[in-house]
């Protein structure tokens, strides 16, 4: 609710100066609360908290309560896409179908502004080289970050050609210490693999037949971990499919839904019309196997964003039917 004045109506005064009270314990948050001494703020676990360094400074992108990220700097920014189709470890079968879904997937992000950058079945090393050389980068002029990793999958990991990672891993090396330049905007990781071996069987719907002025630019404090988006193509502990000549359903819908929605809606919504076409429109048919037939599957969707991200529209025309490719040495998605 915004007074007369235009100011946020979110507290209540005293002395003329706004105070802010925890709901349940009723401690200020301005650190004036003179009835018990000041306030302390406690975790819910053990506390061994180490030596505090110094503190970490990176440039404010928006307004300390802006609604939406910016997107409009000079690039969008940098899109990496891990496509891995063969393998030499654990007896992994080859991945039919992944280089459709890398198609699919850097065509919808080409059309989004993203400077696309395709790797094959690089080994964990080369991987993590291509993560660590794209933290070191100067984001200063990009809107953001997209990761995509299209690989076999377990509880917890994600293959390389020769190894399994624990898929944190990505992430971990964008956080505002280590890759200040996109602090305060979205970093955003897409992971089509399995999380396990469960099946969903799903359940039968029966339609039932009733239904019914300027803003002060001052510096603030965000979390590490805060503008990040991580999304899984299927729940934890669960079997993600592939469609051996058309890909995935989860890049396929993500892949289509981009192209249809990114400039007129948020991305949030738009991940929720993904996970409703992957769990209404997608049904296994393997009629050979029983067990494998007719399941169902949703995609897990993790936001510690703190805005909404909004897809402008690039300011040059991009040519969707272009093939030309980025300038590196795997940037085709069936080349090896």
């Amino acid at each position: 609710m915004m007074d007369p004045s235009g100011e946020d109506e979110v507290g209540h005064t005293k002395n003329g100066e706004e105070i802010f009270e925890d709901a349940e314990e009723g401690d200020c948050f301005n650190g004036n609360c003179e009835s018990n001494g000041g306030c302390l703020d406690e975790g819910d676990a053990l506390g061994r908290p180490g030596s505090r360094p110094g503190e970490i400074y990176a440039r404010m992108p928006v307004p300390k309560y802006a609604t939406h990220y910016k997107m409009d700097h000079k690039k969008r920014g940098v899109a990496l896409i891990f496509n891995h189709e063969m393998f030499e470890c654990f007896g992994l079968k080859s991945r039919a179908g992944t280089n459709e879904d890398c198609r699919n997937l850097s065509d919808s992000l080409r059309y989004l502004g993203f400077d696309v950058q395709i790797f094959k079945d690089l080994s964990y090393m080369e991987l993590e080289n291509r993560i660590r050389d794209v933290s070191a980068m100067d984001h200063t002029h990009h809107d953001c970050l997209f990761i995509a990793v299209l690989s076999h999958g377990e509880s917890n990991i994600v293959y390389a050609k020769d190894n399994a990672y624990k898929p944190d891993i990505l992430w971990t090396f964008f956080t505002p210490d280590r890759c200040p330049t996109l602090a305060g905007k979205p970093k955003m990781f897409f992971m089509q693999a399995c999380q396990g071996d469960k099946l969903d069987g799903g359940v039968n719907l029966a339609m039932s037949r009733t239904e019914t002025d300027g803003e002060i630019f001052t510096s603030y404090k965000i979390p590490s971990q805060a503008d990040f988006l991580i999304v899984f193509s299927t729940v934890h502990g669960y079997y993600s499919w592939r469609n051996t000549t058309k890909g995935s359903w989860f890049v396929q819908a993500l892949s289509d839904e981009l192209q249809r929605r990114a400039h007129e809606q948020d991305l949030m919504t738009i991940l929720t019309f993904v996970s409703q076409r992957v769990a209404v429109d997608f049904e296994s048919n393997v009629p050979d196997s029983p067990t494998m037939h007719r399941q169902k599957q949703i995609p897990c969707v993790m936001s510690m964003l703190t805005r909404l991200i909004k897809f402008t529209i690039p300011g040059e025309i991009l040519d969707k039917k272009s093939d030309a490719a980025p300038e590196n040495d795997t940037a085709s998605c069936s080349s090896s």
